[in-house]
């Protein structure tokens, strides 16, 4: 295989592509002369593109949902003229184990995922207590039956053009300091922090730091959610600027690349803003902390640990929220004020 091209078939979700770029650090290390392609879905591929070890980021064409078999044998086509020596399947779906099959690459890596036996023909094996998401991908470089080893942090690298054209579309001003707030998550709204939390917040740090400057990311799906934020703030409303749904996925890594702290919800902004190496205070409630915890080095992960939790569930099953409803903004704002402090 020396030499010869990889491909890293993507996972579909940011967090979990961030998560992933430790295995791209092993792999070339391992194999500094071959060329590392990703294909990912399009919703995730600017994430790769700020990969220093990804040569090509290429975009699946497939639909959420279908087989399409028909169109991944003809793309299998495609990819098998690029003479890939291995691929790395990431998802655990028999849909994405097939197309490294059709596309004849010889050596297929991956987890067992769906019974893919054949499909992936150098397994490693998940059937074991959940895992850290980083080391558990980053796994796949080594031999199936090599112990867990620490994997290295997840980078990602902007360029100071890159930050400067994203705040000028943004409407933010580059010389202020700038805090991130990421408010939605895709998953679902038991992952959400109440956004009156996020309001009060924002007027906490405005009225300490006045020159500072609030910026609501997310994605289309999350622009109702942070304008009830923006409603909350009442004086500070100036300061507080939403731009979901209105930057492109590469210009919001720009401004959390900028930014001078990061709050979230347990979202791909989150490891996005922690892959940057900036400080982050993440908020979790129905989800393990433990799991996927921020690993900038100014980071805080946020959990009431209550019985009932981390449930997992889309919607909070009693009804009451109070993982996260219960945790204040002004315990929020002494985590990190002295992160602010610090950039």
């Amino acid at each position: 295989m020396a030499g010869q091209r990889i491909l890293v078939i993507s996972p579909n979700w940011i967090g979990d592509a961030v998560m992933a770029q430790p295995l791209l650090q092993r792999l070339r290390a391992a194999h500094p002369e071959a060329p590392i392609d990703v294909l990912a879905p399009p919703a995730v591929a600017p994430v790769w593109k700020q990969m220093r070890e990804v040569a090509e980021v290429l975009q699946t064409p497939f639909r959420h949902g279908p087989l399409q078999l028909r169109e991944r044998w003809r793309y299998a086509r495609l990819l098998k003229r690029r003479g890939y020596g291995a691929a790395y399947v990431l998802p655990n779906t028999l849909k994405y184990a097939l197309i490294p099959w059709l596309a004849g690459i010889r050596r297929r890596v991956g987890y067992k995922g769906e019974s893919r036996y054949g499909l992936i023909n150098v397994m490693h094996h998940d059937d074991v207590p959940p895992r850290p998401m980083v080391p558990f991908y980053a796994a796949l470089a080594n031999a199936p039956e090599a112990p867990l080893q620490p994997a290295p942090r997840p980078v990602l690298q902007v360029t100071a053009e890159q930050i400067a054209g994203a705040c000028a579309k943004a409407g933010l001003a580059l010389e202020r300091p700038l805090v991130v707030f990421a408010p939605g998550a895709e998953f679902g709204s038991a992952k959400r922090w109440p956004p009156a939390h996020f309001a009060a917040l924002a007027q906490a740090i405005v009225a300490q730091q006045p020159a500072a400057q609030v910026a609501l990311l997310g994605s289309p799906k999350d622009r109702a959610v942070c304008d009830e934020v923006l409603a909350g703030v009442a004086g500070s409303a100036a300061a507080v600027h939403n731009v979901a749904g209105q930057t492109s996925l590469a210009e919001a890594v720009a401004l959390i690349g900028h930014a001078a702290a990061v709050v979230s919800n347990d979202s791909g902004l989150l490891h996005v803003a922690s892959s940057l190496n900036r400080p982050v205070v993440a908020i979790y409630g129905p989800t393990d902390p433990d799991h996927a915890p921020p690993f900038s080095d100014l980071a805080a992960a946020l959990s009431l640990r209550l019985d009932c939790s981390p449930c997992r569930q889309r919607e909070c099953p009693l009804g009451h929220h109070d993982c996260m409803r219960k945790l204040d903004a002004a315990t929020v704002w002494r985590t990190l004020q002295p992160m602010l402090g610090a950039a």
